[in-house]
Order: structure tokens, then sequence, then C-alpha cells
């Protein structure tokens, strides 16, 4: 719902393949889910990079004819949602740049908490940018840098930036990933045939046949170009903060993230929640569509059967027009529908994955009722957020996060809820650390639940926007 979180942006690319530029394309329609304001493609012959983007769905973006000007065996995509920048084709990536010492391209899955400070001292120096992204100081960063090597270039500018990124950047003749220091969002290496794959999740190698290799490790750096593939550890170690929401919400549950099976962990979610704070009741529902898992994992829990009993039209363009006379709740209606013969007469247990202003949910609460419903049990698979995310995910401000000035008690009574609980910090935890893992991390940021910000982050600082930059005095560039 527009009430939700959104994820920042989703990242392809692929190097060795004559069809680089098809395959992109393949790759960002997998990865939608991450981003769904503008979409783009950045492809190289081995001498020239050629770029289309524009706004909207993948699928509204690229015609054939878009496509094929995309030539070579080298390309990069991005999908976008906007976490700094507002909404517009100049806020579109990849970034292509072209400086006195050659052409490159930019994606950017991520959010830089330094960025205004670094910005204001840019502006300052002279430069002149184009877009309100963050993204667009790296460009800045890696044109001013005097490092002869290309991928020293850009060690130079990252290691003035501070925050979260997984990046994608792209010569005529080199394809390079980055991920930062603490690996807030995820990064995969994948092969298909005799080409490298990098993306954002594994699900978009899937669909075009390749095969996970493994994940880009926080802090590393990998080149990929006709002598073969090279990583490198340029940066300080931190200590690993993967964001634990894309296993709440973000990452597709076909995917495997930060060395987990998204479905298996939220399934686990679900199980966990319901030894927790089991309800009594008729059936289980979820709210379409991340809410799934979780509710098997709760009805398998609790031994109540699983029912849909909400049904999601898929077909929902970004906009639609509204009705003239009001319709009672219409912006759920039009994405959401209530099942009344699964509903009617029963105690229900409605599984949802979060709770951000509460408005949707309390509409949805409404619907389930007016379907027949005689009770209505809430039950969410994460704890409360009670804080916004300033490491690329488009959250409210905290004023607008009900859960950071109410408590479990007062949402409940806002819902209009029999009742409600949420799964406790320590019991989601404990879920994503299931058995069977392939890499297991020693920890995972989890700000957005408990304020504890892995980097730290200005006092007021609204990361969401920067176009309040204002030209700061000429001087040394900021330390990081």
């Amino acid at each position: 719902m527009a009430e939700g979180l959104r994820e920042a942006c989703g990242v392809f690319g692929i190097s060795g393949d004559s069809e680089a530029a098809n395959l992109t394309y393949l790759g960002l329609y997998a990865l939608q889910h991450r981003g769904q304001e503008s979409a783009g493609i950045v492809s190289s012959d081995g001498q020239t990079l050629r770029a289309e983007v524009g706004m909207g769905l993948v699928a509204e973006v690229f015609t054939e004819e878009r496509l094929k000007h995309l030539s070579g065996s080298l390309a990069i995509g991005h999908n976008r949602y906007s976490t700094s920048g507002s909404s517009d084709l100049a806020n579109a990536q990849p970034l292509l740049a072209r400086t006195s010492r050659g052409t490159f391209a930019l994606a950017h899955n991520g959010t830089l908490v330094n960025a205004k400070e670094i910005r204001n001292w840019l502006e300052s120096e002279g430069a002149i940018f184009r877009s309100m992204m963050d993204t667009e100081i790296v460009v800045h960063l890696i044109a001013r840098s005097r490092q002869e090597a290309f991928e020293d270039r850009v060690v130079e500018a990252l290691g003035m930036v501070e925050g979260a990124y997984s990046l994608l950047l792209m010569t005529e003749g080199a394809l390079i990933g980055v991920r930062d220091p603490h690996g807030f969002r995820p990064l995969v290496l994948g092969r298909r045939q005799g080409a490298y794959v990098l993306a954002s999740e594994s699900c978009a190698l899937d669909l075009i046949d390749g095969e996970l290799v493994r994940e880009i490790e926080p802090g590393e750096m990998v080149v990929i170009d006709r002598a073969g593939i090279r990583t490198f550890r340029p940066f300080e170690s931190s200590s690993p903060a993967p964001c634990i929401f894309e296993f709440v919400y973000f990452a597709r549950p076909d995917s495997t993230v930060f060395g987990r099976n998204v479905y298996q962990v939220r399934r686990r979610l679900g199980e966990r929640l319901a030894a927790e704070s089991p309800a009594e009741a008729d059936i289980v529902i979820p709210i379409p569509d991340s809410g799934v898992p979780a509710a098997m994992g709760y009805a398998h829990g609790v031994g109540l059967p699983f029912e849909m009993g909400l049904i999601r039209n898929h077909y929902v363009g970004r906009t639609f027009i509204e009705p003239e006379q009001a319709i009672r709740h219409f912006g759920v209606k039009i994405k959401l529908n209530a099942v009344r013969a699964s509903l009617e007469g029963r105690r229900v247990v409605v599984v949802d994955d979060s709770i951000v202003r509460a408005t949707t949910s309390r509409k949805i609460v409404h619907m389930i009722r007016q379907a027949g419903a005689t009770e209505v049990h809430m039950r969410i698979s994460s704890p409360p957020i009670t804080g916004p995310c300033f490491y690329g995910i488009d959250t409210p401000r905290r004023e607008e996060l009900i859960a950071s000035n109410h408590s479990v008690a007062e949402i409940e009574k806002f819902l209009e809820a029999d009742s409600l609980a949420y799964l406790s910090l320590k019991g989601m935890l404990e879920a994503v650390d299931g058995p069977g893992l392939t890499k297991p991390e020693g920890h995972f940021c989890a700000a957005c639940f408990t304020g504890d910000y892995p980097v730290p982050v200005p006092p007021q600082e609204d990361l969401s926007s920067l176009k309040d930059s204002a030209a700061a005095s000429a001087g040394e560039p900021p330390s990081r």
C-alpha cells in the first residue's frame, strides 16, 4: 500500500554475453518489486556506452526498438524508488557520465548518509549537479580523482562516503560491483554460461537460466573485464549489518539473500510468532502477497487451517482514476477484496509482515468484519517499527510511524481489532538465524526496530531529499 515501506532500488549487470541488454531487461523484470518509478539500461559494445532510461515499469520503458539500440556484450540496469531525490526522469538511473578521462555509468542501491555534506562541498568547488540524488556525488568524486586506474578512482571516491551502497559501475570494457563495508543491501555474483552476472537478488539469475555463485562480501569490490574476474577488499573492515527487513518484506521469497532463502525465513517468522502469540480462532489468512509465507508458518504453528481470505488485484497500475463520488476505503478495495465465503461467521487471524502508519491495516480489519468475520486478530511477523531507515529504504518520518508514539494496546484500539501482537525482536533474530544456513551472519541491522544505527546519522537530518542543499564555504573535502 502507499502508506508502507518501499525498497530503494534493484540493480543488475552482465558481462560477456552478446544479448547483454536483453538479459538485463529480464533481470530488471525479476527485480521489479525493488523499484517501480523508473528503469534504465546502459550497454557497451567495447567502444561506446549507450543509455535508455524512462519513467515507469520495466515493460513500459523498454520497447523492442529501445532494446535494439543497446548493443554490446556488457550492460547494467536499474529499477528505482526514490529515497533521495524526487520522482523525476533526471533522477533515473543508471547515470551516464562523460569525463575527460573516459565515460562510465553507475547504478546505486542504498542511501549515503553524508551526501548533503559532500554535495555542499562539491558545489562550493564549482560542481554542477543535474539531479537531486545522493548517487550523483559519487559520479563527481570519481571524476575529480587523480588516480590512474578507474577502479582506484572508485575506491578513492567511496572512501569519502558513508552509508549504504550496493553499486554497479561500467566502463567501455569493464563491469564493477561494490558493496559497502557493512553490507546493508544485498548483491550477488552469478554466471550464465561464459558470462558473469551481478544482481541485487538471486531471483534475477533464475529468470535468465543463470546460477548463483556467491554473495559479494561486505566491503568487497569485484572487477570483471577481458582478463576475467578480480576481487579486492579496499575498505576498512566493519561489523556486518545486512538489513533484516529484506527478509521481513523486501526481497522476493524465491531469492537467497545474506546466505538464507527468503521464503524459509518468512515461514520461520510465522512459526515463531505462533509460539509467542497464539490466538483462539478458526482460520489464518495472510495480507497478500508478502504476508503469505509468515501466515503459512503461523497456521502450521497453531494448527489452524490456512486460507486466502483476501485476494489481491495484481493488475493495478501506478495510477488510477478515483470515482467522483466517494467509495468507502476505495484505495484499499482496488488492491484487496475479501472472500466472504471464507470469512463469514469465523474467528480470523490476519497475518501481515509489518505495520507502518496503520491506516491501511485499520481499513483491512474493517473490510474483514464487513465480510462477516466474528473476530479479527491481527498478528505481525516483525517487531513494532519505531524509527526510519537511513540506509536505502523509503520510510515515513519518525512521527508518522504509529509505533513510535503509541503502545501496542493503543494501536490495537486504533485498528479496532480483537487483539494485536507483534513478533519479538529476539524471536525475529532467532527465526532468521534458523538451521541449515549456508553462511551465518553474526549481526543484522534492525535499526528501524531498535534505534541502534550502525552508521551515525546527523541529528534531525531528513535524508529523503537533498533539495535544501545550500552552498558551503570552500575548503577541504569532508573527511569520512
